[in-house]
């Protein structure tokens, strides 16, 4: 299961640089392209806002 970002994203570009398959795209809310993401979780350790997670 693909991690999420939540409308609490300000855009900051954070997670997009620790991305290692670059799965996460640019936006006024950014986006994770759930069929390139692996699960890795980097992208939610790094987010300022803990926009990022797992959908429950």
């Amino acid at each position: 299961m693909a991690y999420v970002i939540s409308n609490d994203c300000v855009a900051c570009g954070t997670c997009i640089d620790e991305c290692p398959v670059g799965a996460i795209s640019e936006g006024d809310i950014y986006s994770i392209n759930a069929d390139e993401c692996t699960e890795c979780g980097t992208c939610a350790s790094v987010c300022p806002q803990e926009a990022i997670s797992l959908p429950e």
